[in-house]
């Protein structure tokens, strides 16, 4: 088993963010946290970039341990 780098653990952080609130628009949109937190502001786009940088990031990771 690979160990896991600060970078491993930041992308999984950030993707398991991403699919919660992906969760809580998928129950109700009023329940998105990042735009509760953030708003619509380029700080919630800043956000939205990292998680999908790190979706993308993980497809990478989950493949490097075979």
């Amino acid at each position: 088993m690979v160990e896991k780098s600060a970078l491993d653990w930041i992308a999984i952080a950030l993707v398991v963010i991403g699919g919660l609130n992906w969760g809580l628009v998928g129950i109700s949109q009023d329940y998105n946290l990042v735009a509760l937190i953030f708003g619509y502001s380029i700080i919630a786009r800043i956000v939205y970039l990292l998680v999908g940088l790190s979706a993308l990031y993980m497809i990478y990771f989950a493949n490097k341990q075979h």
